[in-house]
């Protein structure tokens, strides 16, 4: 899997060679189809809250390009525990980059252990981290998860087992195509939580 990983990111390189791999990049302009629900440019979210002042997603250039392998992969799987989905599977991103000025806001409000300090900054203040889940591509309903995004609980830890099989099943699928297809790590704590294992410095972009 390693090797195909390697593979893939040669074949996709050569179309983003003449930038920086931390470049902030607007996920829409490279992957048109993907689901995007950004939870703090709503009210959605555990600081029932707007903390975002665009719908627009941004990612490093180096995290896209994985995003881009899983959301291709994704597309491929038609069958998952014994369920169709004839027009297969996708990504939905619930966060992406998040501007430093957020950060300390969650941090004002909220503290440890749940957010980052804004003094050293997150991996999503580095455009490093994306938050997500799985589609049906054709319908865009979510596939079933322990738990709602940003529920800071047990049950959203990868290790929690107390769940219906499905569940798990969605869970380890997820895991799986984020992990072994895109290289990324995954946040033991939160189930929705990927991340490169580079790290990039701290950014300033501010979304408009």
């Amino acid at each position: 899997m390693k090797y195909l990983l390697f593979a893939c990111l040669l074949l996709i390189s050569p179309l983003y060679s003449q930038s920086a791999q931390d470049e902030l990049v607007n996920v829409k302009e490279f992957i048109h189809d993907i689901v995007l629900d950004l939870k703090y440019n709503t009210e959605d979210n555990f600081l029932s809250q707007k903390c975002y002042t665009t719908d627009e997603c941004y990612l490093s250039r180096a995290l896209l390009e994985r995003v881009i392998l899983i959301q291709d992969s994704l597309r491929n799987i038609t069958i998952h525990d014994g369920i169709s989905y004839p027009q297969g599977l996708a990504l939905k991103i619930w966060d992406g980059y998040r501007p430093r000025a957020v950060q300390y806001l969650m941090w004002e409000l909220v503290g440890p252990p749940w957010v980052a300090n804004p003094a050293s900054g997150s991996r999503h203040n580095r455009g490093e981290a994306a938050d997500v889940t799985l589609v049906d591509r054709a319908s865009g309903e979510e596939l079933e998860m322990p738990t709602y995004f940003d529920e800071f609980t047990p049950a959203a830890a990868h290790g929690y087992m107390n769940l219906p099989a499905n569940v798990i099943a969605n869970r380890e699928l997820l895991k799986n195509m984020m992990v072994q297809v895109g290289g990324l790590n995954l946040y033991d704590a939160e189930w929705w939580h990927y991340t490169l294992p580079i790290g990039y410095p701290l950014l300033d972009f501010q979304m408009k």
